[in-house]
This record gives structure tokens, C-alpha cells and sequence, in this order.
């Protein structure tokens, strides 16, 4: 649980600038991550933020992608999309700890995605490299 905004600064600093231990990376700050940048930038450019600085820094951790590892677009574009669902649900356009708690409370399950999607199809290499479409319910 945050408690303060510049907690989540020095998050944001620290994925930006790949000093954020890998054994940190988690769900969670993913969430953090994702929340800030949608909150800071118009959406085209928060979601090509978020997408290039975790590739970035998986590289800087040498974090490689593979059939079974590494970076996943279809599940990165699924958490952007279910942390602006959370923000408009909520009517919030705030990175503040309040909100990511909340979020990570509605959120933080990392199993989500297969609330949408079948295992073969999201762990799929076309899911891996590309966005692909939920196969078992719709997204909200």
C-alpha cells in the first residue's frame, strides 16, 4: 500500500531509469506503472510510454522475449485497458496513493486476464507479439 505521492515518484523514476530491482517489478508496480503515465500523457502517448519503457526495461535487465518469457503486448494493452476502465468507472484522473490502492484492490489479481482470454490463446506468440482479441468474454 502507497501512502505517499512521492512514493510513487520514485517508482516511476526508478522503471524509467531501470534501477527498479527486477525482483520489484511486480504486478502491482505494473499497475502503479500503467496509472501514472495514463494520468500524465494523452492516451496515445501514455500507452506507447508504457509499452516501450517496459521493453526498455527488460533489455536493461536483460529480460529477454521469447515464445515463453519477456515482454507480452496483448497483456500489457489489457491492463491499459482494465486501469482506464478503473479510472472512468470511478469517474478519477488522479495518481495519487488513494487511487492506486484502490486500484490495485479492484486489480490486483494477476490471473485476470483469463477471465477474457483461453491459456492457449493468450499464451500464444501471436498474443506475445501482437494484440489479440479476447476469446472468451468481451473486455468491459
Amino acid at each position: 500500500m502507497y501512502t505517499t505521492t512521492n512514493e510513487i515518484e520514485s517508482l516511476v523514476r526508478a522503471f524509467e531509469d531501470h534501477t527498479l530491482p527486477r525482483s520489484q517489478w511486480t504486478h502491482q508496480v505494473h499497475l502503479t506503472v500503467a496509472l501514472w503515465y495514463i494520468v500524465h500523457y494523452p492516451q496515445q502517448e501514455a500507452i506507447q510510454r508504457i509499452r516501450k519503457g517496459i521493453q526498455q526495461y527488460n533489455a536493461a535487465n536483460e529480460i529477454q522475449t521469447t515464445p515463453t518469457g519477456g515482454y507480452h503486448e496483448t497483456i500489457t494493452l489489457f491492463w491499459i485497458h482494465m486501469v482506464q476502465q478503473f479510472l472512468a468507472q470511478h469517474c478519477l484522473n488522479t495518481c495519487n496513493p488513494e487511487t492506486i490502492n484502490t486500484l490495485i484492490h479492484h486489480c490486483g489479481d494477476p490471473a485476470l486476464p483469463f477471465r477474457y482470454y483461453s491459456r492457449d490463446r493468450l499464451m500464444s506468440w501471436e498474443a506475445r507479439s501482437t494484440w489479440v482479441e479476447p476469446d472468451v468474454q468481451k473486455l468491459p
